[in-house]
């Protein structure tokens, strides 16, 4: 597919929305007026000279073609789960929908080459968050063991995860399901700001009961405050059951319910936050509200309710799936960086810098860096000279 040589004013919008900027922050940066950036934007005005499209690359840090291409219709987002929706300014919840828009078309790109794991998740329509954990559980074959590296586990399961920079720390997660030519898959996207191992286990299982629990066709801007909340409750509830799996946490906390230290030790075991067990028991009924209510306080006291020990020790893996694909791509030799790029320029319309993939893709800087390189003539010696 030939990209198209007009300019595209969503194209613009989109670059501005990637980088996080406002309409009167672009025109300031491209010192055009407002109006003008907004008619480009809309398509009202279709024809900027080449010197203002070269400008906007500089600012925005897109390659020219990139506004000069046709958008893609085959990649369809959906509605997406903001766990702070309610604190978060949508600037930046735009932000991370326009990177997931991005991430789409490249995973589209790579779907043409790589195998990867198909969506495997229960087909039911679940109500109650503990039913819809136990069922993932089973429907995994997890038995009531710990979940040592959750992301490595959902995308075994075909659920596509990245982590992202952000310039607020009001994101911690959100989710979405998009449309691939038919092929739908869904993202969970985790915050590179909260990086602990409790931290991300919690929220990619709180996605999870996103995934399983709500419906992705509703916009959920719509909802109103209390909607939201419910939510939010329920895919709390769900993390917190697939995590900390009933009877064998019943189990485990026994007799040690209301003991602070213990919680500490059962850490390192379950890979979730002491403030999050805690809930859990309470919600068991192993605790009152009053032993919860002195608990919480023990942790403020001590001061590990924002920093809980062993954040620092304890690990999990990062996002591989995409990151792999591309670098099995480049090592067996089936495309050399530079072709990589240009396919995904010419076959998809989506070009961007290289480095811009490798933040996006979490790649090793460089890897998709492209060498000149000088080409070398080969011959061959006379005959008879070598004798």
């Amino acid at each position: 597919m030939k990209s198209k040589t007009a300019f595209n004013g969503e194209r613009l919008k989109a670059a501005r929305i990637y980088r996080g900027l406002t309409v009167a922050e672009l025109a300031e940066k491209l010192e055009l007026q407002r109006q003008t950036v907004s008619m480009y934007e809309n398509n009202k005005l279709n024809n900027p000279e080449l010197t203002t499209i070269a400008n906007m690359s500089r600012v925005l840090g897109f390659p020219k073609r990139f506004f000069l291409e046709a958008d893609e219709v085959s990649v369809k987002n959906g509605s997406t789960y903001f766990r702070a929706l309610l604190t978060t300014s949508k600037k930046y919840r735009s932000e991370q929908i326009q990177k997931v828009d991005f991430i789409s078309k490249i995973f589209r790109y790579l779907n043409e080459y790589i195998e990867f794991p198909s969506t495997n998740l229960p087909q039911e329509n679940f109500d109650n968050p503990e039913d819809a954990a136990i069922a993932l559980r089973k429907f995994w074959n997890l038995g009531d063991k710990p979940i040592d590296n959750i992301i490595y586990l959902v995308e075994q399961n075909g659920i596509i995860v990245t982590m992202f920079e952000t310039n607020t720390d009001d994101i911690d997660a959100f989710s979405q399901l998009i449309n691939i030519d038919k092929l739908e898959k869904y993202l969970i996207g985790c915050s590179k700001n909260k990086g602990t191992a409790a931290r991300i286990h919690f929220d990619i299982a709180h996605e999870l009961g996103h995934i399983l629990l709500h419906e992705w066709s509703e916009d959920i801007e719509t909802l109103n405050k209390d909607e939201f909340k419910e939510k939010e409750n329920q895919a709390h509830a769900f993390a917190s059951a697939f995590l900390l799996p009933k009877y064998a946490f019943i189990k485990d906390v026994g007799i040690y319910a209301d003991n602070l230290a213990y919680y500490i030790e059962l850490k390192k075991k379950w890979k979730v936050s002491i403030s999050a067990m805690i809930r859990r028991s309470y919600n068991l009924g192993l605790i009152d509200s009053n032993a919860y209510q002195q608990l919480m306080r023990n942790m403020q006291k001590k001061g590990i309710k924002k920093n809980e020990p062993l954040d620092d020790t304890l690990h999990t893996a990062q996002p591989s799936l995409l990151r792999t694909s591309v670098q099995m791509l480049l090592e067996q030799k089936v495309l050399k960086p530079r072709e990589f790029m240009n396919e995904l320029s010419e076959n998809y319309n989506l070009s961007l810098e290289p480095s811009e993939i490798e933040i996006l893709l979490d790649l090793p800087k460089d890897t998709l860096k492209i060498i000149n390189e000088t080409p070398v003539h080969h011959l061959n010696i006379k005959g008879k000279l070598s004798d």
